[in-house]
């Protein structure tokens, strides 16, 4: 086997590991979420996830390699984390353990996107041109994943911002792009006066 092949096969090793763990804790981030949208966006990566694992034993067999994934070090810690981060979010306000599952998503995918990219070149440089597209569609779903979140942090720090001012914002009408902002709620003056 080539040193660009042997190096392939372990990255695509260490892949399937982190997706298979991925596919396990998505669930629970989407238990945690309390953002209706956010909790929908977990569950939709959770079946691009395993869309992704059954696309990364396509390529061990296009390669006419064993699919056996490899212990993802990296992955383990970004899940350690995020189990963390969900524990964590029983003592914050709703918006801000929100924000904070969403950074840990987010670190999820910048690792998957750096994955995907580093096979994908693997693969084009070996002529492996159909691994290659499958690589490129796994690296468009995590790309277009992180930017989902990202959309979704952006009304969620308004209304952080927002609490902190007194007002909220209607979190059901972020996807029109209309803001609605309220005066604060009664309860809201009285955690603002400390009453």
């Amino acid at each position: 086997m080539s040193q660009v092949k042997e190096l392939l096969v372990d990255q695509l090793q260490d892949l399937l590991h982190a997706e298979a763990q991925l596919a396990g804790a998505l669930p629970k981030m989407a238990e945690a979420a309390n953002c209706p949208k956010l909790k929908g966006a977990f569950e939709k990566h959770l079946v691009e996830t395993q869309g992704q694992i059954e696309r990364l034993k396509q390529i061990f067999d296009q390669l006419s390699e064993p699919a056996e994934p490899k212990p993802c070090k990296a992955m383990m810690g970004l899940i350690a984390e995020g189990q963390e981060t969900i524990e964590e979010g029983d003592d914050k306000d709703t918006t801000s353990a929100d924000l904070a599952l969403i950074a840990a998503a987010q670190r999820v995918e910048h690792y998957e996107i750096s994955a995907y990219g580093t096979a994908r070149a693997l693969a084009r440089q070996l002529g492996e041109y159909e691994c290659a597209r499958l690589l490129t569609q796994s690296l468009g779903e995590e790309e277009s994943t992180d930017a989902q979140l990202t959309t979704l942090a952006n009304p969620l720090l308004q209304q952080l911002t927002l609490d902190d001012a007194g007002a909220s914002v209607n979190l059901e009408s972020v996807n029109s792009g209309d803001r609605i902002i309220s005066k604060p709620s009664s309860a809201r003056k009285r955690k603002a006066s400390g009453a």
